[in-house]
Parts: C-alpha cells; structure tokens; sequence
C-alpha cells in the first residue's frame, strides 16, 4: 500500500466511522447528546462540532485556502440533523480531496497559522496524517461519552469498518460489526 493509498484508506474509513458514530448518536435524546460532559469540547454535541471545524480548518489548508478563526470549541450546528448533514457533505468533500491527492503533493509543505497566531511550515505527508489522527482521537472521545449514556457505543475499529475482500479488494460495509 503507498502513502496516497493509505489516506485515501483513511478518508473511507473516516466516513464509515462517522456514519456509524452519528447513526448511534441519533439514537439518543437531544438533552443526552448536550449533557455537559467530562471532555475537551463539554458534550457529545461539542465534540461532534469540534471534530467538524477542524476538519474543515485542514482542508482549507490543503486546498491553498485559509479558515476562519474561531474558537476550536464553536458550535457549528445546535440541530443535531444539521449537524449530520454536514458531517455528510464534509466526508464527501474529504473523500473527493483525498482521491485527488497525487505523488506530486507529498514532497510540498504548508504555510499556515493556527488559531494561537503562530505560523508554521509543516511537511503534506505529517498534516495528512495528522488531519486523520485528529478525527480518530475525537471519534474516540465521542465513544467514551457513549459508555456513560444507555446506548452502547459501536465499533470502530477500522478492521471492522472497512473490511477487506478475500479478493484483496476492500469491502466499506459499515453494517459490519
């Protein structure tokens, strides 16, 4: 597997994560998404948000662009739906990114400030892995938060969500346990 296969493995995995993480957030009550939680980002709800925004900072970067400084703990959506809808649209736009991603773009580093107004040049393949890791270490947040709710939380194991095929193709079934 290349680097650029592995991102685009991510950028899958990242989508089938989320819909199994917001298909089981969909079966709490609104006031159990935005109980006031032990976590960086206050509630499922929050976090949820936080996971949206920087990823949505990321691919700006990745895309020659700049994003908006807000506070990392903004609530981008109060409407859970809204919320869902977006996270939609956002994994579309990651997946479409990431299958655009080519040999050319490793070797390049970007410019950036980060919401503390400190620059930095860091290298594409770092930032890549980075944007991936971030979304995994909140989803993993958002799954601890479940465990204090009565809804079980799913699993994401990434072997578990983006199944290989006995062919050596993968298979992306997020109804797989």
């Amino acid at each position: 597997m290349t680097l650029l296969d592995h991102f685009r493995l991510m950028a899958r995995y990242n989508r089938l994560a989320n819909i199994r993480l917001y298909d089981t957030c969909a079966l709490l009550p609104e006031a159990e998404l935005k109980r006031s939680r032990p976590a960086f980002f206050r509630s499922i709800h929050g976090t949820l948000n936080h996971i949206l925004l920087g990823d949505r900072i990321w691919l700006a970067r990745f895309e020659g662009g700049t994003a908006p400084s807000t506070g990392l703990d903004a609530i981008l959506y109060e409407d859970f739906q809204a919320l869902r809808a977006a996270r939609e649209a956002e994994d579309a736009r990651i997946e479409a990114f990431a299958a655009r991603l080519d040999e050319s773009a490793l070797p390049a580093t970007i410019r950036y400030v980060n919401n503390e107004g400190r620059t930095f040049d860091d290298p594409v393949p770092m930032l890549l892995a980075h944007f991936f890791n971030h979304q995994t270490h909140h989803r993993g947040q958002v799954h601890d938060m479940l465990t204090q709710t009565d809804v079980p939380p799913p699993v994401l194991d990434l072997h578990r969500v983006v199944k290989p095929n006995p062919d050596g193709g993968e298979r992306t079934d997020a109804a797989v346990p």
